[in-house]
């Protein structure tokens, strides 16, 4: 059986920087080729790299959201490629803005059915939501790490909530015990 641990897989990294000024942002979508800004449905501009694969949200503020990621790496340089298109702007951008990761959205595989009814009594309701006729996930709040987990039935987990890689491992760990001690694992550890 594969150990759970190896089946994670990040998703989406979602981080915020700044450069710290106001932006013109009409003028920069103008001159920023590829580039997609309508303020009627959205207040950034969207820039989107290709390599690595990710958009940033530039907002007037001068704050930037990068989403879409597969990796902290991805996102910086993502962003390298945002604060350099920004400087062949002639606008200002430090040498090395604050970048901080807000979310990383991971997934991985119990390699097993669950039984999400019994999960949801054997955890108790204080840190479970599940109505499956509102959605097919138990919703787990771990505390430590501080994540969110969507269970499914079919043994897949969404984490989501992590600072760092090292989250969703520590998760699925968390997971792995207290569904191993209430009997409702079956490849208990």
């Amino acid at each position: 059986m594969t150990d759970p641990k190896d089946t994670i897989n990040i998703e989406n990294v979602v981080a915020s920087t700044g450069i710290g000024q106001e932006l013109d942002l009409q003028s920069v979508a103008m001159d920023l080729e590829g580039a997609d800004y309508d303020p009627e449905q959205f207040p950034g501009l969207v820039y989107r790299t290709q390599n690595p694969k990710s958009a940033a949200l530039i907002f007037r503020s001068g704050k930037i959201v990068c989403t879409g990621a597969k990796s902290t790496d991805d996102v910086h340089e993502s962003l390298g490629i945002v604060f350099d298109k920004l400087r062949e702007l002639q606008i200002p951008v430090d040498e090395d803005p604050e970048i901080t990761v807000q979310n990383i959205v991971t997934s991985a595989d119990l390699g097993e059915n669950l039984n999400l009814n019994a999960i949801a009594i054997g955890l108790g309701l204080e840190n479970i939501e599940y109505e499956p006729e509102q959605f097919p996930g138990l919703v787990y709040r771990l505390d430590e790490p501080s994540v969110v987990a969507l269970l499914f039935g079919s043994g897949k987990l969404v984490i989501t909530g992590g600072k760092k890689p090292a989250d969703a491992e520590a998760a699925v760990e968390v997971i792995m015990t207290r569904l191993s001690e209430l009997g409702l694992l079956q490849g208990s550890l």
